[in-house]
């Protein structure tokens, strides 16, 4: 590396000149060690006019609920739930990923602190010829010290960049835990309504039975043409279709449940065969509050302070730094010498280094980093629009979902209230087939969209707690500190 060295080197075998540089260092090295960078840690505001509450809430002030599956009063779903958190492979990836970075933060914090090595060595050398041959032994034993002081706080900055993104790395893990805990309720909401679809499309099947049945009669007796039989018999080998596309689904969501579940996709879970209902809408807490409470706003937040920190590295590096060097031991040509104070020696020295001419690469250094600080503040204004956005949508969305349930409730009860009375008439004689089957394929659509409405409406609740933000709160400074003392 190109720069000027200014190398002071000070040897002495007298303990008082030695004690009084060897104080002058520590005083030193208490000054610098607590060096720290000047970056604001702070994260701009996404937008200016900020509401005090959620324009679409009616339930702003409350605790957030922490374990918001349990809402839904199913055993079985709180069990898998609490599986999922615990044995997805992503979940294990995104604590791989916390521990590397809980390791980068302790790297980058050691290179505060002096490195101590100690050595032990031999060596026998020979030489010269038959008239003049010699050998010679020589023996070592001492210790080593090294040490670059914190002049301007860019070895701090730096530790202070990794301890940021190691509580950045906690955060993506706690939001990784919503994510996969949200994934799993709406997967096992969708096996439910796979199972409730397959099971009303065979109800609808036992019906076309009873009426093929009732044709052929007919049919036999010269009383229906055999038009109205074969068509029948249509109708019913296209229900038995959508009832094999639904066992389908039904199969696929319960491999994919056992996979969030990190267990092997035999297609053998068994779940409840009713949807739940719903709860009141869940406090949502303010939107500043949102900011504060969300884990990928906060990860995202980090990252503008680790940028910052890194900024501040990178305008240290063009000012000096200063490396401290010093070792002591013995020295002699018997092992016997290595404990004999006459042969005890050491040496302090110091290295004063300023870059004058790097190519342009601290300036090119100094740009990049203030590049990503640039970006990680655009990420942020991002992330935060997008919870809010996705708080607002799910609570404003939730009222329609509601009425568009009870509709289609109701459209099905009057259609399957058609069916029965459309079948008697048919049987009676009095209607003809046709009004049996255009009744019961709008019974059908109506009761199927009714399923479908509810495990939307139920979807909407799980994203509305996702982007709410609660729960699987963890504090991982403590372990940081523990570890950083090892």
């Amino acid at each position: 590396m190109s720069g000027l060295r200014i190398n002071d080197t000070f040897s002495q075998r007298t303990l008082g000149d030695g004690a009084l540089f060897a104080s002058a260092v520590l005083l030193l090295f208490m000054a610098t060690a607590c060096a720290s960078g000047t970056v604001s840690t702070s994260a701009p505001e996404p937008f200016d006019d900020i509401p005090a509450q959620f324009v679409a809430s009616s339930r702003p002030t409350g605790e957030i609920d922490s374990f918001w599956w349990e809402e839904f009063g199913d055993q079985r779903l709180d069990a898998i739930v609490e599986q999922a958190v615990i044995d997805n492979p992503s979940i294990g990836q995104a604590v791989a990923r916390v521990r590397q970075a809980r390791a980068e933060a302790r790297l980058a914090g050691a290179d505060l602190y002096p490195n101590v090595d100690a050595t032990l060595g031999a060596a026998i050398a020979e030489g010269g010829d038959d008239a003049f041959g010699f050998t010679q032994d020589e023996f070592d034993l001492g210790i080593g010290v090294s040490w670059e002081a914190d002049l301007w706080g860019r070895i701090s900055s730096e530790n202070a960049a990794a301890r940021a993104e190691f509580l950045a790395s906690a955060a993506n893990l706690q939001a990784a835990r919503q994510f996969i805990a949200a994934e799993t309720v709406r997967t096992y909401f969708a096996l439910i309504e796979a199972q409730a679809q397959a099971e009303l499309s065979r109800r609808v099947l036992e019906t076309y039975d009873e009426l093929i049945r009732q044709l052929t009669l007919r049919v036999a007796a010269g009383i229906t043409p055999q038009s109205l039989n074969a068509l029948a018999i249509s109708d019913q080998q296209v229900a038995q279709a959508g009832l094999e596309d639904q066992r389908a689904e039904q199969i696929r969501l319960t491999r994919q449940l056992e996979i969030l579940l990190g267990d092997y996709p035999d297609g053998s879970l068994a779940i409840v065969a009713n949807l739940p209902d719903l709860a009141p809408t869940p406090v949502t807490g303010v939107p500043a509050a949102l900011l504060a409470r969300r884990p990928d706003i906060r990860a995202a937040r980090l990252r503008i302070e680790a940028a910052g920190y890194r900024i501040d590295a990178a305008e240290a590096a063009f000012l000096p730094s200063l490396t401290l060097t010093g070792s002591a031991g013995t020295s002699g040509a018997a092992f016997a010498d290595l404990f004999d104070p006459g042969f005890f020696l050491w040496r302090i020295a110091g290295r004063l280094l300023q870059p004058i001419f790097q190519g342009g690469r601290l300036r090119a250094q100094l740009d990049l980093r203030q590049g990503e600080g640039d970006e990680a503040i655009e990420f942020y204004g991002e992330t935060a629009l997008q919870a809010l956005f996705e708080v607002e949508t799910a609570l404003a969305v939730d009222r329609y979902l509601d009425r568009q349930e009870q509709a289609f409730d109701l459209s099905a009860a009057a259609a399957e209230q058609s069916v029965d009375i459309s079948t008697l008439r048919f049987r009676a004689g009095v209607d003809s087939f046709f009004n049996v089957l255009e009744s019961q394929q709008r019974a059908l659509n109506a009761r199927s969209a009714y399923l479908t409405t509810r495990r939307l409406r139920l979807f909407n609740r799980v994203d509305l707690h996702l982007a709410i933000g609660g729960g699987f709160e963890e504090a991982p400074d403590a372990s940081l500190t523990a570890e950083n003392s090892q």
